[in-house]
């Protein structure tokens, strides 16, 4: 499933126009990254919990040359799902 596809999803479930459903799923994703951004963390109750991780600087290796490169800290973001998603727990069928 792709974002359109997840917007028609939506559409459809709240009986909507797309473009309003488009509108509430990018409120969302927004809501999400900025949530992450101030806060480190978005816990989703039911869902899943996005998380800030660090990356510490470490050494690598190029592929192709097979020569050690060093690859700078930086941050990411990780999601754990709950318990009730890795189980396909949805609540609906």
């Amino acid at each position: 499933m792709n974002k359109g596809d997840l917007i028609e999803e939506v559409a459809e479930r709240l009986g909507e126009s797309k473009a309003s459903a488009g509108r509430a799923v990018e409120a969302v994703i927004k809501s999400i990254i900025e949530g992450v951004d101030e806060h480190e963390k978005v816990a989703i109750s039911g869902f899943g919990t996005f998380k800030k991780r660090f990356r510490k600087a470490r050494t690598g290796m190029n592929p192709a040359t097979k020569q050690p490169i060093d690859i700078k800290a930086s941050t990411t973001v990780g999601f754990t799902p709950s318990a009730a998603l890795k189980n396909g727990e949805s609540g609906e069928h």
